[in-house]
């Protein structure tokens, strides 16, 4: 198993360590419904530095990016961020990514942890026009510190306002002193937020000034189980979970990243799915009935038939209601249709609303 350059700050912080994509990563400090409650109401600190970066430079930086992205990224500018998804040539996705426009000539793309090689590899095979690609991953490390006191927390770290930056924006900037430090308004919790990249070795650093520039905020570090029930709450897809090789950008309600107006990885049949409908759709769900719903749990009508499965599911804790997203049949996907969810062979009975279930 991988550290990041912040393992040892989690161990000495009494954090419970678990493997999560090939790093020990801290899963919780105090408790999972105490640090979600920190991030929707405060200020809290992620440390993501599990997650990959690539560098992508040259005339067909760009040419590329569009050529295996979904989205389409000839409307990025200088500073610009935009989610979107490497699709694979079978309907599924390879992975879900920020892409990042440094300048015309260079790129910045976020992809998740356990993804790295794969996607490296899958974006490397189409590289046939010399575009200069670096996979920076492991010397990079990334903080999200997400909460509405975020921007009031930090700002004493540095020059660049932060309260004025747009969402999904970025800049390259001074913070703790550390010069050519990437601030982006973007995160992954609904909670409004930074996330700041930079190298290794500025690692403690930059952890422990923005703890001491955060103290009167009472900011705490927070783990990955509440950026799990963050991120539910949003109706957000994780990969692996509710996103994987088999499951369609447009089934996964992804048609807003998934751009017809260029040709990219089996565009064509994507678009062919677009215009003949889809047969399953992801939907958003809440329990009507006690029972948690819990990753892979089957989903079934009211007469015990399978129409689906669940793929990520919680008790939320700014809801106090248990929620869930699952595949369904196209014919149960319409808001306030009734499912049930088998809970250990027992239906318990379910509606689907639409997301985000945390407005």
């Amino acid at each position: 198993m991988k550290n990041t350059a912040l393992t040892e700050k989690h161990i000495a912080l009494g954090a419970k360590i678990v493997p999560f994509a090939g790093y020990n990563m801290p899963v919780t400090y105090e408790g999972i419904n105490a640090e979600h409650a920190t991030v929707r109401n405060g200020v809290g600190v992620f440390d993501v530095s599990h997650m990959g970066e690539f560098i992508l430079k040259g005339e067909n930086a760009l040419d590329l990016i569009q050529r295996v992205t979904s989205n389409d990224a000839s409307k990025l500018y200088d500073g610009k961020v935009q989610y979107s998804c490497l699709p694979n040539k079978d309907g599924g996705i390879v992975d879900d990514l920020l892409v990042y426009r440094i300048d015309e000539k260079s790129y910045l793309l976020v992809v998740n942890a356990s993804n790295i090689e794969k996607d490296w590899n899958w974006i490397k095979q189409f590289n046939d026009k010399d575009v200069e690609m670096h996979n920076i991953s492991d010397k990079t490390s990334l903080l999200a510190i997400q909460g509405p006191k975020a921007a009031d927390a930090l700002q004493t770290l540095t020059d660049v306002d932060l309260a004025s930056m747009e969402y999904y924006t970025f800049v390259k900037g001074t913070f703790a002193g550390v010069s050519n430090v990437i601030i982006s308004a973007t995160g992954y919790t609904g909670a409004g937020g930074f996330e700041i990249y930079f190298d290794n070795e500025h690692a403690d650093k930059i952890w422990d000034a923005i703890f001491e520039a955060g103290k009167a905020y009472n900011i705490k570090p927070i783990g990955l189980g509440a950026r799990d029930t963050l991120r539910l709450e949003m109706g957000f897809c994780l990969y692996g979970n509710d996103i994987d090789d088999g499951t369609s950008p447009i089934e996964a309600g992804l048609g807003w990243i998934t751009k017809f107006t260029k040709t990219f990885t089996n565009s064509e049949a994507l678009l062919a799915q677009k215009e003949a409908g889809i047969q399953k759709k992801l939907v958003g769900f809440e329990m009507i009935d006690r029972g948690i719903p819990r990753h892979d749990y089957e989903i079934a009508d009211s007469e015990g038939n399978i129409i689906g499965k669940v793929t990520s599911g919680t008790q939320a804790p700014s809801l106090q209601k248990a929620i869930g997203m699952g595949y369904v049949t196209k014919d149960f996907s319409k808001e306030g249709t009734e499912i049930f969810i088998n809970i250990r062979n027992t239906p318990i009975k379910a509606k689907v609303v639409k997301f985000p279930f945390y407005k």
